[in-house]
C-alpha cells in the first residue's frame, strides 16, 4: 500500500472517514493534524464540504468515490443499518477498496453486523477491525477516546498507530465482535452508575444537602466515578447537553439487552434503567444527554 512519509520517518497513510456526526467529525480532524491524507464522506454533503474546508483535506460524494486507493477506511456512523449503507451496494466503500486495506469500524452496532461484514470484507480481500469508541463528545474532541477492538491481531496492529490520532488507550480484546462485545460491557456499566448517580444526588436534594459539598467529600472515596466527577455540576444545574444522546443510549441497551437474550446472561438494572430511559424521552429529553435520568426523578416529584 502507498504510504506519505512524515519528516520523523513514521508512516503515514491515505485515510478516508466515513460519518461526520458529534465524534466523526473531530476524529477525522485529528487524522489530518497527525499527517495522515484525508478523505471525507458524510450523507449530508454539506457537513463533508465544511469539514474540507476546515481542515484542508478532501470530501467525495461517495462512499465508494472516497474509499478508492486508500490504505485506512474508518466509519462513525448510526447503527446497523448506516454500517450497511456505508460499507454495501454499488456505492458503498467495499466496492472500491483494494485488496489489503483496512475497514475500522467506530460505530457503535451489534456483534453480528460486526461479523456479517467482517466476512463479506474477507471474501474482497479487505482487513476488517471493530473499533467502537468510548468517551463522548469531548474524547473525540480531545483525542482522548478509549477504543475497544475485535479482529486479527496483524490487522490490528497495522491500524492502531492510525487509530492513535484519536485515542488514549487502544486496545484489541479479541477475535471479529470482541471489540463491539466489550462497548456493550462498557454501556451496561455506564446506564447503571448514571442511575445510582442520579438516586444519590437525587436523594441529597431533597435532605437538604448541599450537593457540591457531598461530591466533594464521597468523590475521593469508594463512589468516585468518571460519571460523578465529569457529570454531577451539570446535573445538579439541570443542564443535559453534552453530545452522547438518550436517544443513542436506548439504542445502545437494545443491542446489549438482545446479546444478553442470545447468550443467556442477566441484565436486570439494565433493563430497568433502558426503561428510565425512555421515560426520559417521554419527557421530550431524547436529545439530552445520558445523565439526564436524574431529570426523570424530578419529574416525579410533579
Amino acid at each position: 500500500m502507498r504510504r506519505i512519509q512524515q519528516q520523523k520517518g513514521q508512516d503515514m497513510a491515505k485515510v478516508v472517514f466515513l460519518g461526520l456526526g458529534v465524534m466523526g467529525y473531530p476524529m477525522a480532524g485529528h487524522l489530518v493534524k497527525a499527517g495522515h491524507e484525508v478523505t471525507v464522506y458524510n450523507r449530508t454533503t454539506a457537513k463533508a464540504e465544511a469539514w474540507a474546508a476546515e481542515h484542508g483535506g478532501a470530501w467525495a460524494a461517495t462512499p465508494r468515490a472516497a474509499a478508492e486507493g486508500a490504505d485506512f477506511v474508518m466509519a462513525c456512523v448510526g447503527n446497523d443499518d448506516d454500517l450497511r449503507s456505508v460499507c454495501l451496494g454499488e456505492d458503498g466503500a467495499f466496492a472500491s477498496m483494494a485488496e489489503g486495506a483496512v475497514f475500522v469500524d467506530h460505530t457503535t452496532v451489534s456483534a453480528q453486523v460486526t461479523r456479517e461484514l467482517s466476512e463479506v470484507a474477507a471474501g474482497k480481500g479487505v482487513a476488517f477491525v471493530d473499533a467502537p469508541v468510548s468517551g463522548g463528545q469531548a474524547g473525540a474532541e480531545n483525542g482522548q477516546l478509549v477504543i475497544m477492538c475485535g479482529g486479527d491481531q496483524a490487522v490490528y496492529d497495522r491500524a492502531e498507530p492510525v487509530m492513535n490520532a484519536y485515542a488514549k488507550l487502544c486496545k484489541r480484546i479479541g477475535d471479529s465482535g470482541a471489540g463491539q462485545l466489550c462497548k456493550m460491557v462498557n454501556q451496561i456499566c455506564i446506564a447503571g452508575l448514571v442511575q445510582g448517580l442520579s438516586e444519590g444526588l437525587h436523594f441529597a436534594e431533597k435532605a437538604g444537602l448541599d450537593g457540591r459539598a457531598v461530591v466533594e467529600v464521597i468523590g475521593g472515596g469508594a463512589a468516585g466515578s468518571w460519571q460523578m466527577v465529569n457529570r454531577y455540576e451539570t446535573m445538579l444545574d439541570d443542564h443535559f447537553e453534552h453530545g452522547f444522546a438518550v436517544d443513542w443510549m436506548r439504542k445502545d441497551l437494545g443491542i446489549c439487552l438482545k446479546t444478553a437474550d442470545d447468550t443467556g446472561a442477566s441484565l436486570p438494572v439494565t433493563a430497568l434503567v433502558d426503561q428510565f430511559y425512555k421515560d426520559v424521552q417521554k419527557l421530550g429529553g431524547g436529545r439530552w444527554d445520558t445523565s439526564s435520568l436524574i431529570k426523570r426523578l424530578r419529574a416525579l416529584d410533579g
